[in-house]
């Protein structure tokens, strides 16, 4: 029996290649995506690089079918894809507003409606997005980016209202900050010494898309750290 395909989208960022890693590590068969190629350079030879922008609803529709046609039908797709904008509500502007759809939203849109009829034509498949705390929980100075994920929240759970029957998991796992240096250089220590570890969030999505979270559809699963 050939081992089950694995799209991981975004995994040019610290949580994309921790998740690539960890799902390669546990047998899958993974294709590793981001629209920046230097970003995948360091992966092993093992894990399949393919370059694609999936804010571009074409470009993701064309990434998912090469991928079908050429490795096989995807089993699972994690969308690790984000940005982030402090800024408070009444500061928001429309540049930013707009990013941010596009990037925490967007994608999970796309690459959600181009992978499903794979999945459906098998009958089975897993979804997971990344969303985040301040998604599910109203968090000041960083309003644009709440929103966004709340929306990809509500999104996350419609999708497994309409997946669901036909086989389909969709969950999200909800990390509040990861330890990036990125974060590193935005955040103050006294914030940092909550992040958690990019690896640790992606042992919990290597849960999430195995067989013993079979039960486990529409959650979205807070990762917050201690």
């Amino acid at each position: 029996m050939s081992a089950k395909v694995a799209v991981v989208v975004g995994a040019g960022g610290g949580l994309g290649r921790a998740t690539a890693l960890a799902l390669a590590a546990g047998g899958l068969t993974v294709v590793a995506v981001d629209r920046n190629e230097p970003g995948l350079s360091d992966l092993p030879d093992d894990i399949r690089r393919e370059v694609a922008d999936a804010t571009d609803p074409a470009a993701a529709t064309r990434l998912i079918d090469r991928i079908a046609a050429e490795v096989g039908p995807p089993d699972v797709l994690v969308n690790t894809i984000g940005a982030f904008r402090l800024g408070d509500a009444l500061s928001t502007t429309p540049e930013t507003l707009q990013l941010m759809l596009d990037v925490n939203l967007g994608p999970a849109l796309w690459l959600s409606q181009a992978v499903a009829p794979h999945m459906r034509q098998q009958g089975s498949g897993v979804i997971v997005h990344v969303a985040a705390r301040p998604g599910l929980e109203p968090t000041g100075g960083m309003a644009a980016y709440s929103v966004s994920k709340a929306a990809l929240v509500h999104l996350t759970r419609i999708l497994d209202i309409e997946l669901r029957p036909h086989g389909i998991r969709v969950n999200a796992v909800a990390p509040q900050l990861l330890d990036t240096p990125a974060n590193r250089a935005t955040f103050p220590a006294d914030v940092l010494a909550h992040a958690t570890a990019p690896d640790v969030i992606a042992g919990a999505i290597a849960f999430v898309v195995s067989d013993a979270a079979a039960p486990v559809s529409g959650a979205i699963l807070p990762a917050y750290g201690a």
